[in-house]
């Protein structure tokens, strides 16, 4: 199969669809590669890597998208490469289509065989795809949360972890998936009192043994968020309805009940986001301010530890990325429910019931 893979062009998104490794094992299975130039100096992947891999560099996105037959990225195309698709060409990245009703539209159009890395699901319904960039930012939400409450970043001056005879500063986590327990894991780590609330009480039973009583687990219902959320230095969202649009569970009421100078993360953003106020953002404007309260809300976090993510992305990503290289869309999907998962779009359609939901989009199931 012929495989192009080009530069993410989002805002400061610095990661890469493929590593030079992943490219000299495609190579090594006998597929062609195009990659655009420079489109993994963000991660310090030279074009001279790639090329001692066995991929060709292409100049121009154009000429990658015109000759592949399966297009790898990090990210969802951009409106400026919706023209570029091609008709019936496979695409293999993140999509959050729940999120872009005017992608999931051109993905129809173009009959593209749209394969979304957040919805290839295990039976136990875990996300192998999803979960290393929801550990990158699960850390960095609490890393970015920390940097945003000094005082010289708007911040009311707060110290996560206090001093001796201080108060420390409050952390308070909604959901306790993969992004919670890692923001839970750096906040512990810093010395925070943490706060995790979720609907699973078996996630809770699990998050209050691995931390051993250093965070308070609550049952996520209205009324402890609302009293969590008050006195919460730091407010990072981290729930996931895999694929589908994440549910609004703080309100504007809520962030207003927050002394001036706290700080909302909410991770997601790129499903719509579950705290009301909040709104996409980008790495070069992280951040706005409601009723005093710092917001950042940048749906594509790890894109500035692309380094760190791109090799975890990838090592994650190749398993499928070969099996649809070798036996094309329809084999590969056949032999892997997890895979058969992934489709988004196809032949015109939406393929994933939560996003036709959620869109107000006609369902056909892939088997059709």
């Amino acid at each position: 199969m012929i495989i192009g893979v080009p530069k993410e062009i989002k805002i400061s998104e610095n990661r890469v669809g493929l590593t030079e490794k992943g490219v000299k094992q495609l190579v090594g299975e006998g597929h062609t590669l195009y990659v655009e130039k420079d489109a993994g100096v963000g991660c310090l992947i030279s074009n001279e890597d790639f090329e001692k891999a066995g991929a060709k560099i292409l100049d121009t996105k154009k000429e990658v998208y015109e000759k592949a037959e399966m297009i790898v990225k990090v990210k969802e195309p951009l409106p400026d490469e919706y023209e570029l698709m091609q008709e019936g060409q496979i695409l293999y990245t993140y999509l959050h289509l729940a999120a872009e009703p005017k992608l999931t539209k051109v993905l129809c159009e173009k009959k593209i065989k749209a394969v979304a890395y957040e919805t290839i699901e295990f039976p136990d319904r875990s996300l192998p795809l999803l979960t290393p960039m929801s550990e990158v930012a699960g850390r960095m939400a609490t890393q970015v949360g920390a940097f945003y409450l000094q005082k010289d970043n708007g911040g009311k001056g707060i110290l996560l972890g206090g001093v001796t005879g201080v108060q420390r500063g409050h952390v308070t986590i909604i959901g306790g998936g993969v992004v919670g327990t890692n923001a839970a894991k750096m906040a512990v780590g810093l010395g925070a009192e943490v706060t995790i609330l979720d609907v699973n009480h078996k996630r809770l039973e699990y998050l209050d043994d691995i931390f051993q009583g250093r965070v308070r687990t609550l049952y996520s219902n209205i009324v402890n968020i609302e009293e969590a959320v008050k006195t919460s230095d730091l407010l990072i969202g981290a729930v996931l309805i895999p694929g589908a649009k994440a549910p609004q569970l703080v309100s504007q009421e809520m962030v207003e009940s927050m002394a001036p100078g706290s700080v909302v993360v909410d991770v997601a953003v790129d499903q719509g986001g579950c705290i009301a106020t909040c709104k996409p953002t980008s790495h070069t404007h992280p951040t706005y301010e409601v009723n005093g309260v710092i917001h950042y809300c940048v749906p594509n976090m790890p894109g500035v530890v692309a380094r760190t993510s791109t090799y975890a992305l990838t090592n994650a990503t190749m398993k499928y990325c070969s099996m649809i290289a070798e036996m094309g869309i329809e084999d590969a999907v056949s032999k892997d429910e997890a895979l058969y998962k992934g489709v988004n779009a196809y032949d015109g359609y939406v393929t994933y019931e939560p996003v036709a939901r959620d869109l107000g989009l006609e369902y056909r199931p892939l088997s059709l």
